[in-house]
């Protein structure tokens, strides 16, 4: 197991969640697009965001990627118009 997945599920298991429920490629990706395409403090802000949205809908995974691909949206549309810092 490598470190990220380790810490992963290390506090996965601290907050009482399914270490399974976790989409770690989607949010990582949704976070890289967002540093590179807003600016790089954006990136966990706007994941903390992702899952408190998620979290209002029901939290699953459906609830996650819906949430993701709304925010990937917006950074693409936020770098095309040259917002990007």
């Amino acid at each position: 197991m490598n470190t990220l997945d380790a810490w992963t599920t290390h506090v996965c298991h601290a907050l009482d969640l399914d270490p399974g429920s976790l989409d770690r490629d989607l949010l990582l990706d949704l976070t890289k697009e967002v540093a590179h395409g807003v600016a790089r403090p954006a990136a966990p802000l706007t994941a903390f965001l992702v899952g408190l949205a998620a979290g209002r809908e029901g939290g699953g995974a459906q609830e996650v990627r819906a949430a993701c691909e709304v925010v990937a949206r917006l950074a693409l549309e936020w770098s095309e118009q040259g917002l990007a810092r």
